[in-house]
């Protein structure tokens, strides 16, 4: 069975109505992103970055996946999926995806602030001062901020480096580590990015690109796919 990798990005979450801080110069929800997604905002005012996560997850909650998503998880019934995302939402878990990495956190995690291993799901969509870890530290997102260090990268690169088939869904590839990912795979094995503002990229030997939204563009690579893999 072929293996498919895909990663995606704010693009393909927009489309189910979550809103990035990449659509208005820097700003997220009306927010400065160095306040609410860093860790010298989190250290200037964490009731600021609490309240802001707190909404993002009461928002997300009320989000349903797109044809994006939904193709995606389709896929697996075919192939051998891997999804890769930028994104903190659990749209594509909501699809049905079995197999997802996040490489920026989760937003329906927490995390204790003296020990990155201690993780914890969360019930509803509240996280409020004085919420703590078994350690006895203030919980904080479980999300990857601005100058931390993207913990899950090294296993997207394992994952890319074993693709037969690899996809950009989404993704302006301009935040790295993320954005380099493509350049671990296999030489000469297909790459398919569809993204209704195509990123500048280098043509290259089997390289497709789609220049439209997560939606009908998955659809469409899909079907090719299965025609010419199965």
């Amino acid at each position: 069975m072929k293996k498919i990798v895909v990663l995606t990005g704010a693009g393909i979450s927009a489309e189910s109505g979550i809103r990035t801080f990449r659509d208005a110069d820097g700003l997220w929800e009306g927010h400065d992103v160095m306040k609410v997604a860093s860790p010298q905002g989190w250290a200037a005012n964490r009731d600021l970055v609490l309240d802001f996560y707190n909404q993002r997850r009461k928002q997300a909650l009320t989000a349903e996946p797109n044809k994006g998503h939904l193709a995606l998880a389709d896929l697996e019934k075919d192939f051998e999926v891997m999804i890769v995302t930028q994104n903190v939402d659990d749209l594509h878990e909501k699809a049905g995806s079995s197999q997802v990495v996040h490489l920026h956190g989760e937003l329906f995690k927490s995390r204790s602030t003296v020990d990155e291993s201690l993780v914890y799901d969360m019930e509803g969509w509240e996280l409020n001062p004085g919420d703590k870890c078994e350690k006895g530290s203030q919980l904080r997102p479980h999300i990857v901020w601005f100058g931390e260090m993207v913990p899950m990268m090294d296993v997207a690169i394992k994952e890319a480096r074993e693709a037969d088939i690899f996809l950009i869904v989404g993704t302006s590839l301009a935040v790295y580590p993320a954005a380099g990912l493509m350049h671990h795979t296999r030489p000469n094995i297909p790459k398919y990015i569809i993204d209704p503002n195509m990123p500048e990229v280098a043509p290259e030997p089997n390289l497709f690109l789609f220049e439209e939204k997560g939606g009908t563009g998955v659809q469409k690579v899909a079907n090719i796919l299965r025609e010419q893999y199965l």
